[in-house]
């Protein structure tokens, strides 16, 4: 792979993986996170002439686009930075779902935007994966508001792949089980543990590697340059399995 992968979200978990992934296959890349305990540890692992870490909150428009206007030969864009709650529909605070919503959705959407244009403004097109979730695609008990989030995330991805394609530029999401992030750490307790493996087929939760060779595949125009527009699960069989033994 040539050219820059910017990655939002990439201090930790399927970012970090993605950034891992990415520097093998060649690339340079240039990740952002909020978390400044997380985004060290990450400068640490990743320290290299290929490597450009930054502070970033997705949801701050102006902090975006500074970010993205630094890159120079950003081919590849990956949002991976999102927030998740585990609140029932009618506990569910309006502050709580606006702020889901606001990281999960607008954050996707403004650095998915500034990528897309420093890739039109270079006219060599390039490749950007949103990280949605299968929560997207199913309703998912006391995540309404993570599940509403990935499901728009999901319809971002179709909408932009459209409004890109003329410029040369790929769209698509990417749509994780459960991955042992530590997002995922905190949030699923013992009884969620076993709910996700009695409806798995594969009995597991993933590695944050196993998404990011996924996300590699879609950012590499040689493996998967005519698939836009598309929601990929990658879930161990959660989102298609039937009867379960």
């Amino acid at each position: 792979m040539d050219g820059i992968v910017a990655i939002s979200g990439g201090a930790s978990g399927i970012g970090l993986a993605t950034a891992e992934a990415a520097l093998a296959a060649g690339a340079s890349v240039a990740i952002a996170d909020r978390d400044p305990a997380a985004l060290a540890r990450a400068t640490m692992t990743l320290d290299g002439p290929r490597t450009t870490t930054r502070m970033l909150d997705v949801t701050h428009e102006d902090a975006v686009l500074a970010w993205m206007e630094q890159l120079e030969g950003v081919r590849g864009c990956v949002t991976s930075a999102g927030m998740s709650g585990v609140t029932p529909a009618l506990e569910t605070p309006a502050a709580q779902f606006r702020q889901i919503l606001d990281v999960n959705v607008t954050g996707s959407f403004l650095v998915a935007q500034a990528a897309a244009r420093r890739m039109v403004a270079a006219g060599q097109g390039g490749s950007i994966v949103l990280i949605a979730s299968v929560s997207g695609l199913s309703g998912m008990k006391d995540r309404v508001a993570y599940s509403a989030s990935k499901a728009a995330v999901i319809n971002l991805a179709a909408a932009m792949a459209v409004d890109l394609a003329p410029h040369g530029i790929r769209v698509n999401a990417v749509c994780p089980g459960p991955v042992e992030t530590p997002m995922v750490r905190q949030l699923h307790d013992n009884a969620t543990r076993a709910a996700w493996h009695a409806r798995v087929p594969l009995a597991r939760y993933a590695q944050p590697e196993e998404i990011a060779q996924v996300v590699l595949f879609l950012l590499d125009p040689a493996r998967s340059g005519y698939l836009t527009g598309q929601p990929i699960p990658v879930d161990g069989g959660f989102s298609t399995a039937g009867l379960m033994p």
